[in-house]
């Protein structure tokens, strides 16, 4: 009886330790250079369209560095939504997924291209959407959302200028 007790002791005290031991092992996810392929984005952000519209976008990485939430806000705060973007290291794509207080979802994959990022709706879907993000100087980022019926045609839905809020500067 004592013999049981005991080996019963030891694997109630062991087993947490062996499985701790063996995630220790095995490497980090989401650490391969592919996934901070869109860090430059992250940040707090004041966001100006070139029609004026104002806003604030909330950038951060989230969930061990495997994914890159947006938090956006309009000024006074009548539109709201938010994306989670993440790699996929089994397709080598980008995804977004978004939502709107509205309830308009988009769902986007892309990647790096000549040093922007550029995700798009699925071609086979009208009207195909294309968002860029573009880094420009120091604490700035370029949106440019897009979007065409034929696949030559491209008319801007958003085109903005986000600055970095000081306090989050690097």
């Amino acid at each position: 009886m004592r013999a049981t007790s005991m080996l019963t002791f030891l694997v109630l005290t062991l087993t947490p330790a062996l499985g701790a031991q063996n995630a220790q092992d095995k490497p980090k996810p989401c650490t391969a250079p592919e996934y901070r392929q869109f860090d430059f984005w992250l940040g707090e952000w004041d966001v100006l369209g070139v029609g004026g519209g104002r806003g604030v976008n909330r950038i951060s990485s989230v969930y061990d560095g495997c994914v890159v939430r947006e938090e956006y806000e309009s000024g006074g705060g009548a539109y709201t939504g938010t994306s989670l973007n993440f790699y996929d290291a089994s397709t080598s794509a980008w995804y977004q997924t978004w939502i709107d207080n509205q309830g308009q979802p988009l769902f986007l994959s892309g990647g790096i291209v000549d040093g922007k990022m550029v995700l798009s709706s699925e071609a086979g879907k009208r009207p195909v959407q294309r968002i860029t993000w573009t880094p420009l100087d120091v604490g700035k980022v370029r949106q440019l959302w897009e979007q065409t019926d034929d696949g030559t045609t491209w008319s801007v839905v958003f085109d903005g200028t986000y600055t970095k809020r000081s306090s989050t500067a690097p």
